[in-house]
């Protein structure tokens, strides 16, 4: 049975049930995967998943109820438990079902070069085979991993809107694991898209991010200037991402509560979400609620602008939703998330930064982010290792010393940023980016 069908039988449903306003949400995700050990594929999935949630108003709740079975006894079953589940709602949110934004931004289909399953496994065994080659140091436990996913989104409501979405992304991994002078160390690095060009860089990168570990050493502790290469820096952005939440500020588990408007880290910082970011695989002009994206400035120059927000927690704060209201599956709830999320490159380059810092460490490497960060509080002890920085130049590797701080201090201690954003893969439809980034008179335990 087709969406059409389905939303008809489901309307048809709503409406001999007695509701006025209700949603259909379909979304529907194909994927293939390889991964590879030594020199086999080691796993492999190739699936198509996706369901429907119904949604409607009952009494001023929001009921859901959500299915991966198509056929018009389900659908009739949809609604009522949807309709009962709105009974057991205990939040004071008010209950909407959007309307629809005056203008959606037009996108373009996504330009992704679909590969079957053979072309991935033929990508994971030729990078595990570059990566063996490079390297007489390279041993058991390198593997290589290739992906690629779409997902089509539908809406529909009782208001007559109707919107349509589809995303697409693929890449590849190297992860490898070296072993030399009686010490073992890995090294890793991906990248988005199947380009032949740049896929021939990785098993190279990766080596030589393993070796250079090789021989580090310890530091004493104290307090040190810091530049936190851009892909530390993200995975800092991503761990604290939830105090940029206008539901979470609102509950008063961010400490931005009330602070819009107001100048909350350096003025080189400005900070960006971007749903329409040219180069994003993950590009769409409707959240979860059918709310329209849009680019926006979280910070900027050091100010923050807004929160964001989806439908119910703009309703509680008087404002409009920013389009923020994402579901990570059809079954999932409504949760505030970010896009293509990260902080604005500046206008020097890597090494210039690295000048500029003089003598300190370079941080290329956060170990159990999530698990040594608190949120709520920004309070965050992250076991760390990188390179020593003397005069200006990277220097002998590092390892086992500890990084603590604030990340609300932190954003406000920011002396420079490089001009080379450096983004990561989508989690979900989230995608996080930034800059290397210096920061002055960090707190380090080392030995």
């Amino acid at each position: 049975m087709d969406f059409n069908s389905v939303k008809e039988y489901l309307f048809d449903a709503a409406r001999q049930a007695g509701l006025d306003e209700y949603e259909v949400y379909f979304m529907e995700s194909d994927g293939i995967s390889a991964e590879t050990l030594k020199d086999e594929i080691s796993s492999f999935s190739s699936a198509v998943s996706g369901g429907i949630c119904f949604r409607c108003i009952v009494d001023g709740k929001i009921g859901s109820a959500a299915t991966e079975l198509f056929t018009k006894e389900e659908m009739a079953e949809l609604v009522e438990r949807a309709k009962n589940n709105a009974k057991y709602i205990e939040n004071d949110d008010r209950a909407i079902i959007y309307k629809g934004s005056s203008k959606y931004a037009e996108i373009s289909p996504i330009n992704m070069a679909t590969s079957d399953a053979a072309e991935i496994k033929s990508v994971a065994l030729d990078l595990i085979k570059k990566t063996y080659e490079q390297s007489e140091y390279i041993t058991d436990g390198t593997q290589t991993y290739a992906v690629q996913e779409k997902t089509k989104m539908i809406l529909a409501n009782s208001h007559g809107l109707y919107l349509e979405s589809e995303v697409g992304v693929s890449g590849a991994l190297v992860q490898a694991v070296v072993a030399k002078d009686g010490e073992s160390q890995y090294g890793g690095d991906l990248e988005t898209g199947f380009d032949k060009e740049k896929l021939e860089k990785l098993p190279r990168e990766a080596i030589d991010e393993a070796l250079s570990k090789i021989g580090a050493k310890e530091i004493p502790s104290g307090r040190y200037d810091i530049i936190f290469d851009g892909k530390q820096m993200r995975a800092l952005l991503s761990a604290f991402c939830s105090v940029f939440s206008g539901r979470n500020a609102y509950l008063g588990l961010s400490l931005l509560k009330g602070k819009e408007g107001e100048k909350i880290a350096a003025e080189c910082l400005t900070l960006i979400d971007d749903p329409m970011y040219p180069t994003s695989p993950m590009q769409t002009a409707f959240d979860g609620e059918g709310v329209a994206t849009y680019k926006k400035n979280v910070i900027e120059n050091g100010v923050l602008k807004t929160l964001l927000y989806d439908l119910a927690s703009a309703d509680k704060e008087g404002r409009e939703s920013t389009g923020n209201g994402q579901r990570a599956s059809y079954s999932s709830t409504v949760s505030i998330s970010p896009f293509h999320f990260y902080i604005e490159g500046g206008e020097q380059s890597d090494d210039e930064l690295f000048a500029k810092l003089g003598n300190g460490i370079y941080i290329t490497e956060l170990k159990g982010l999530h698990a040594g960060a608190n949120a709520v509080t920004g309070d965050f002890s992250i076991e760390s290792a990188g390179f020593e920085i003397k005069n200006g130049k990277i220097g002998s590797a590092i390892k086992s010393f500890t990084v603590a701080g604030n990340f609300f201090e932190l954003i406000k201690n920011i002396e420079s940023l490089s001009s080379n954003v450096k983004f990561g893969f989508p989690a979900g439809f989230t995608v996080f980016g930034a800059p290397n980034t210096l920061v002055r008179g960090c707190s380090v335990a080392g030995t």
